[in-house]
């Protein structure tokens, strides 16, 4: 689980990833059994919004126990701390300066991941592994750049920040476009408004279960990027008030 800061640095909370255990683990054991991994990430998440880093007046139980169960790491620095750039490091284990990606890409931009550079998804797909990225891309919005041409069998989320949308409150109209829901390479809503944001979290979990559930019988890979907690906030009657 990683969360990318608005500050200086960011800290994952917990990253079990194939490259560490394979480090922990005889090598054989490796090759017979390979763990499936799931990356959660949480964009704008301070340090101490949840438990196991020390949140007060609410609970994060669930996150808590991936912590105690698993490995927590307390100072882990990002290449850049935008979120373009600190997607495309965590991609391609590179600068973003090498890979030519920088700051926060906007909705007008014409450039993106560069299909040469290796991702995650393509590495762990040459072992097998069902790939998918749920949530905010942001590593470039045209067709080419998308998900689906980088190494992942499926996607749905949005191509860039929520905020990049004509209902920011800062923004002069015409600014941004509209905010589109794609799934794959294809769009499926043309436009994103703040009753569909209420449930953007629901629906990339929903979709991020489904994925495991599809994939139980064989090694996978979730990319699990959600929106939420960068501004605009928006929350389901379900959990409002909750914290």
């Amino acid at each position: 689980l990683w969360r990318r800061s608005a500050q200086t640095t960011m800290r994952p909370l917990l990253l079990s990833l194939l490259f560490s255990l394979s480090c922990a683990l005889p090598h054989a054991a490796v090759a017979a059994e390979q763990p499936n991994i799931v990356i959660i990430f949480m964009d704008d998440m301070g340090y101490a919004d949840v438990g196991c880093f020390g949140a007060q007046g609410y609970q994060t139980p669930n996150i808590d126990k991936l912590a105690a169960d698993g490995r927590k790491f307390t100072n882990f620095h990002v290449a850049q701390p935008v979120c373009s750039a600190s997607r495309c490091a965590l991609m391609t284990g590179c600068y973003p300066n090498r890979v030519g990606i920088h700051g926060a890409l906007g909705p007008n931009a014409k450039h993106g991941i560069n299909a040469n550079e290796m991702t995650l998804a393509e590495l762990v797909r040459q072992k097998g592994y069902a790939t998918a990225a749920i949530g905010k891309w942001h590593l470039g919005s045209l067709p080419q750049f998308l998900p689906t041409n980088h190494g992942f069998d499926e996607y749905y989320g949005i191509p860039y920040s929520n905020d990049m949308w004509p209902y920011h409150p800062q923004a002069k109209p015409g600014v941004y476009p509209k905010l589109p829901m794609i799934e794959n390479d294809k769009v499926v809503d043309e436009e994103i408004t703040p009753g569909d944001q209420t449930h953007l979290t629901t629906d990339y979990t929903t979709r991020g279960v489904k994925f495991i559930e599809k994939n139980k019988d064989k090694p996978f890979f979730l990319y699990l990027a959600h929106s939420m907690v960068h501004v605009p906030l928006f929350v389901s009657d379900k959990f409002k008030g909750k914290s």
